[in-house]
């Protein structure tokens, strides 16, 4: 065995390691999927439709998409704790309230770069679909369209907030070993052991993980725009 195959060797089969790539591979996926669900809808009907109060609603989810980690961790803790409103769900120091901390963080992220394409495209589409003719929902299927290289972007914007989050799932998981420890809070917690070099591979872990999803929005991307020309 070589001396790196040695090193790596030694690094997955420590305990832990591979319990928080599982736990973040988990949390991100199912944390972008729900938020990209909503924030596409909320994203897309605040461009649709006017009513009152569309603009204090905005300026919210702005503030929110601003709005520091640690605080909405903070919140997602005061909630699900025991005496919270949600404190039946039991999801104190679990990966579902992981899930639910990222997903009120990434939420209002998406919604508000989905609502900002979406202003500036979404009505020249719609008024060229009403001029030849086309039903509302065909002039919905033609905006997603347009705006679909913008939606991956936006969701691929969501993952890696996902994947980088540190402060929320601390807060809420707890940073328990074999648990809910993730790959941001396990790089923390190496870094005050001062065991660097498992956390610079950890890190290292990370970025492929973000090199590979922006790799598969590229593909779906390339394969969108080839199908549309062919």
């Amino acid at each position: 065995m070589s001396f790196f195959e040695s090193i790596f060797s030694d690094f997955f089969n420590s305990a832990g390691v591979v319990d928080s790539i599982r736990v973040t591979i988990v949390m991100s996926f199912f944390s972008t999927m729900i938020s990209s669900i909503l924030g596409i809808f909320l994203g897309l009907f605040l461009e649709r439709f006017n009513f009152k109060g569309k603009k204090i609603i905005i300026r919210f989810n702005r503030t929110l998409m601003c709005a520091p980690p640690v605080v909405i961790g903070l919140l997602a803790y005061m909630l699900l704790r025991g005496k919270g409103p949600l404190g039946f769900l039991v999801w104190v120091f679990t990966i579902k309230g992981m899930i639910f901390a990222q997903v009120i963080i990434i939420t209002p992220i998406i919604c508000g770069m989905v609502y900002s394409y979406a202003i500036r495209t979404a009505p020249a589409v719609r008024n060229f679909g009403k001029t030849m003719g086309a039903s509302k929902r065909q002039i919905d299927i033609l905006i997603l369209k347009e705006l679909r290289n913008e939606i991956y972007f936006s969701i691929l914007t969501g993952f890696g907030r996902s994947i980088s989050e540190v402060g929320a799932v601390f807060l809420i998981g707890g940073n328990i070993k074999n648990n809910t420890r993730t790959m941001t809070t396990a790089i923390s917690t190496l870094k005050n052991a001062g065991e660097f070099k498992d956390g610079i591979y950890l890190g290292i872990i990370l970025l492929v993980m973000a090199f590979i999803a922006q790799s598969l929005a590229d593909y779906f991307i390339k394969e969108d725009t080839y199908n549309e020309n062919y």
